[in-house]
Parts: C-alpha cells; structure tokens; sequence
C-alpha cells in the first residue's frame, strides 16, 4: 500500500504542476541544496535501475536462441505496430494491439523453428557479452527514436501482454491449485544463501521492490504519465490501482517461483561463482544444502523447455519462466512446456525493454534539464544535437553497469542487485519526501502522516541495508570487504592470469558502489532533514498565525 500511495500522491502533484518531473518538484519544493542533491541522486539511480534490468534481459537470452530470436522479433513488430495507429490506422489502438500480439505470438512460434534449424540458430546464439553490447546500442537507438516509432507501441503491447498473461496465470493458479514446494524458512534465512548474504532485515526489503514500492514508479508517475492524462479522476485508478496491480502480479511471480522444487530453483538461481561450472559439481553443492535434484533432472527440464543449460540462469527471469510454464503447462497442455517457457520469458523481455526504454528517455530528460543551466540548447529537448549527446551519456552510464554484472562471475547478482534495491527504494524515500513537503506546505499537515509513515519505513530500511553493505566485514556482503578480500587472492596468486584483468574490474566497481551507495545516503538524509525543516517552519508559523488570530 505504501507503493500505492506513493505513486498516486506523486502523479496527482505532477498533474496539479503541469506535468513536471520529480526532480523539478523536489527542486521548487524544497530547499536549493536538497532539491539539487535530489535531480543528481534520482539521476544516479535511474542509471542503476536500467542497468539491472538489462542484465535480467541478457541472462534470460544468452546461449538461448529460442528465447533471443523471439525477444529480437518484438522490435520489429512494435515498429510496423507505430506505423499503422500512425500512418495506416490512425487512432485504432485496439487494433493495431491485436495485430501485434498475434504477431508476438507468432514469434514465439518460430522462435522454436529457428532454434531446431541448424543453419539459422547460430544467427541468435550468444554469449551475454555480445547481447550487453547488442542491447547497449540498441537502448541508445530506441532513445533517439521518436516516441510513436519504438517506445509507444511497445508499451501497449507490453501491457496487453502482460495484463493478459497474469490473468491467465491467476486463473490457471486457481485450477489448478499448485502445491508450494519452497519451504517457507529454509535455513539460508540467517544470510549465508547462495544467492543473497544477508539477513531477513534489511535485505529482503530491498530485494522485493517493484512489487511493494518502487522509486522508479515515481519518475514515470510525474513528467510522463500526467501528461497522458485527461481528468483527474482518472488518478486514483491509474496510480493507485495501477500499483495494486503491480503488487498482483508480485504475488504470482512469488507463486510460480515456489511451485518449482526448491534444488531446482537453486540449481537455476545460484551463481556459477558460489556452485561451480560443471553440471555434476553444482548438484553436489546443492544436495549438500539438503536440497534433491539430478543431473538427469535438470538436463530433462532444460530439454522439455528448449534450453541447452538451466544451470546458473541467475535474474530471476529463467526461474520465472520455468515456474509459469509449468503452471500453464498443467493447466493448459504439458507438451506445449516449451511454446509456454518462452512465451513467459518473451512477456518478462517486453515489459522490461519498454521499461529500459522509457527509463533511459527520462533519464536523458533529466540530463538534458541540468545541462541546460550550463547551456540553454542543451535544455531544449527536440534540438537533435543535445538528443544523441545526452541519449549517449545516459546510455554509456548504465551500459558500464550492465558490462561489470555481465563479466562478474556471480552472475552480477551481488554487485547490482542490492545497489538497486537501495537505489530503487531511497528513490521512493526521495518521492515521498517531496510529497509529505507539498502536504505541509499546501496546510495539509494532517494528512502528512500518510506519506511519512512509509517515508519512515524506507528511512530505516534503505539506512541499515547500506550501512551494512559498506562496512559489512563479511565479504558477501560489505562491497570493500568483498574488494579487498579479492585484491589479497591476486597478491597471493589464487587468482590465475587469466582472470585478472576480469577481477581487477570487479575490485574497481565493488569500491565504485560502496562509492555510490554512500553518496545515496547523503543524498536521501540532505532531503529528509529538508523536510523536517520545512515540517518545523511550517508548524511555527502555523502557531504564529493561531496566536495573531486570538
């Protein structure tokens, strides 16, 4: 609820400012050093946010030519979708959605021919390294493009798809009415888990976030979304009812991971740097933790999906696909697990690239807004010039991010992930604060609470996780902890020549979101102790007046 809160909060006082962004309210609302520090903190993030959700596209389609001819095919598809609602059908929205699903659908289809075809597989199988840089260009591309050609037709088909798609999947849920197989404690719960270090509090609460609250829903709720809107009305369906939505599909997403055995969701998830490399080496691990499953097990789940490996699909993407087909496949027919699995994996690819689209468009709006207090031609956003050089700028930020998960031999999962949970969340901390600001400056004090109770929540939250991650002496946690326990494995020579230059990289950016994550909490309390400043001013001024008025 709080994510509910915080998104129509936010969109109602952008529509009530003529649209402007989060950055620009936080810049008028609060005070000149807490408005900066928050346009430059939300910039930062945004970087974050887009690079994680990349490296879940790219770790979903590596070595997969199914799931990347498939994923490759939406774009071309969402193109001829822009042209006819422009050129060819003016207006016919539903129509054109229609005709894009089916041809989505369809892709799906033939990504199952490319794939048995030996001469034409080779064209969409890749390492993740070449589908980081693919998607690298391709998200510079899709930010110069204009909006109806690219970014508008993907997000209706985007949300066609996945409206439809979760309601399926609720409705096969309920047919079928799965046995959960993940115990609800296991004993990874003390933080020692092969996927996060940490304990239950913080971490969890930033690892489930689109689902609860997301900073990032902010941004589209303010500069974006108000303008698409035609009466306020609209507000409380859209962004309240908008996010109870998105904490639906959260709930699904949490049942068809925990449908799958829990040694196959490990077998999935865990990275090759913490279970090995080799098929035999990583049950034995697993098996170790008191979790059954086979080498025969997992090659058969990978052959019934279309997959050469499950093995060491870290994202959470591959895991969810395998859980939804299952699901759908019982529901619906058990020899179309594959068609299903790829479907899944195909609808989690179009909703993320509309939402790497999107983001790198506003993140270039917001470069393009603070640089044009150095330039006025740098500010304007349809002068071609200031488009490419921005669009590069905010591309080659997140794409350096994307690259470093990518090499990482955990998969990027330690690096990225709990930067962009706290990135994520101190981002809704920011959004909240603006809010609670606009309430009591508006003398709407006693609604204040409202906002503030989740501000105070992510206050503790956000706090104590980066904390934790900075000076944690736990390797798998602390990011210099983890910096220099592998400089000392270079000195000491445990790491061979090979793999050095990989290492060096991984020490540099290890320190580099230590870095960053303290910038973040600067930034995040510069805004809270704003608003409690503002808080105090306001109350004695209101007391002043109640005094003059006696």
């Amino acid at each position: 609820m709080g994510g509910a809160v915080q998104d129509m909060v936010i969109l109602f006082f952008s529509v009530r400012r003529n649209g402007k962004s989060l950055g620009q309210m936080a810049k008028e609302e609060l005070g000149a050093l807490a408005g900066f520090a928050s346009m430059i903190g939300t910039f930062v993030i945004m970087i974050i946010l887009i690079a994680v959700l990349g490296l879940v596209v790219v770790n979903a389609m590596k070595n997969s030519p199914w799931a990347t001819s498939t994923v490759v095919a939406t774009i071309p598809i969402a193109i001829l979708v822009g042209f006819y609602m422009r050129f060819i059908r003016p207006g016919r929205v539903l129509e054109a959605t229609a005709i894009g699903v089916i041809l989505l659908l369809m892709a799906v289809y033939m990504g199952s021919i490319i794939d048995n075809s030996e001469s034409m597989r080779s064209y969409f199988d890749h390492s993740g390294l070449f589908l980081a840089w693919s998607l690298i260009i391709y998200g510079f591309i899709a930010a110069v493009l204009p909006i109806w050609m690219l970014l508008a037709p993907r997000d209706y088909l985007s949300t066609f798809v996945k409206l439809g798609t979760i309601i399926f999947l609720a409705i096969a849920i309920a047919i079928m009415q799965p046995d959960i197989k993940m115990p609800a404690v296991t004993q990874f719960i003390d933080g020692s888990g092969p996927i996060f270090g940490g304990s239950v509090f913080p971490f969890v609460f930033i690892t489930i976030a689109c689902g609860a609250i997301s900073g990032f829903h902010a941004l589209i709720s303010s500069g974006t979304t108000p303008k698409l809107i035609d009466n306020e009305r609209h507000i409380p369906m859209i962004g309240y009812g908008g996010m109870l939505l998105e904490a639906f599909v959260a709930i699904m997403a949490m049942v068809a991971a925990c449908v799958l055995e829990p040694g196959i969701y490990f077998a999935i998830n865990s990275p090759a740097g913490i279970v090995g490399t080799e098929a035999n080496e990583i049950i034995s691990k697993i098996n170790s933790w008191g979790y059954s499953v086979t080498v025969e097990q997992m090659n058969q789940l990978a052959k019934d999906v279309g997959e050469s490996t499950l093995f060491a699909r870290t994202g959470g993407a591959p895991s969810l696909a395998v859980g939804m087909a299952t699901i759908f496949a019982n529901a619906f027919g058990k020899h179309l697990l594959a068609l299903w699995y790829h479907f899944a994996i195909m609808f989690e690819a179009v909703f993320i690239l509309t939402t790497l689209d999107s983001g790198t468009r506003v993140g270039r709006f917001m470069l393009q807004d603070m640089l044009g207090n150095l330039h006025p031609k740098l500010g304007q956003t349809s002068w071609l010039p200031s488009i490419i050089l921005t669009s590069f700028i905010v591309v080659s930020c997140w794409g350096y991010f994307l690259y470093i998960g990518v090499i990482d031999p955990n998969g990027g999962v330690n690096i990225l992930w709990p930067l962009f949970g706290i990135a994520n969340q101190m981002l809704a901390a920011i959004a909240l604060s603006v809010g609670t600001a606009i309430l009591i400056k508006s003398d709407k004090i006693k609604f204040a609470w409202i906002t503030a109770i989740p501000l105070v929540w992510l206050m503790i939250v956000t706090t104590s996780a980066a904390y934790q991650k900075i000076f944690s002496e736990d390797i798998r946690i602390g990011f210099l902890s983890a910096a220099n326990s592998m400089s000392e494995k270079i000195s000491n020579g445990y790491i061979p020549d090979y793999g050095i230059d990989v290492a060096q990289k991984l020490i540099f950016n290890l320190k580099l979101d230590a870095g960053i994550t303290i910038f973040l909490v600067i930034i995040l309390w510069i805004v809270i102790i704003d608003v409690i400043r503002i808080a105090l001013t306001t109350n004695i001024k209101n007391r002043k007046r109640k005094l003059s008025d006696v």
